[in-house]
């Protein structure tokens, strides 16, 4: 049965600590659902109704154009092992682009991961669990570096080449201020 706390109880930010990975749902009043999975060592429980999160370099920048137009975001994490749970995490974030002031403030948060570009911020307004009764097993083997070993391969000005050509807009045409 599924249960709503108005912020994340210390079980769940233990749960949160264990996994893998995360996924992430955002959308504009138009246009397409974004709904992404994200790995690595990105995102950090600040308290106990915040959350921030390393976005690092990818083929698009749909989360922060969706957060400039309709600033609501899902947080879903999963247990593919142990006791099964779904955890969903509901609120608002502000983007963070390197440029910011803020960046200062909340990278050192994180250890250095090649490509990062954005943090997001989530305050989180609500948080439900559900059972994941249906959820498969799966063993985590390892990170995949493929995105760490492209991204060191370029200089600074190839990496912003990149984002200029990929991750200024959302695939709906959307800025994602990743250069304001």
């Amino acid at each position: 049965m599924a249960k709503f706390y108005d912020h994340l109880e210390p079980q769940l930010i233990e749960f949160i600590e264990a996994q893998k990975m995360f996924f992430t749902g955002t959308a504009a009043q138009d246009g397409r659902v974004n709904v992404s999975p994200k790995g690595s060592d990105s995102l950090r429980v600040l308290s106990p109704n915040k959350i921030a999160w390393l976005n690092l370099t990818g083929s698009g920048n749909e989360t922060a154009a969706h957060l400039k137009l309709a600033n609501r975001i899902t947080l879903m994490f999963c247990a593919f092992e142990g006791k099964p749970l779904i955890l969903r995490v509901y609120g608002s974030a502000k983007t963070i682009h390197q440029q910011d002031t803020e960046w200062g403030e909340y990278i050192d948060q994180f250890d250095s991961l090649p490509g990062a570009r954005n943090i997001f911020i989530v305050e989180i307004e609500s948080v439900q669990t559900s059972c994941g009764f249906a959820v498969p097993y799966m063993d985590y083997k390892e990170d995949r570096e493929i995105l760490n070993d492209w991204v060191v391969k370029k200089s600074e000005a190839e990496l912003k080449d990149y984002w200029t050509n990929k991750n200024v807009e959302s695939i709906d045409g959307y800025p994602t201020g990743i250069f304001d």
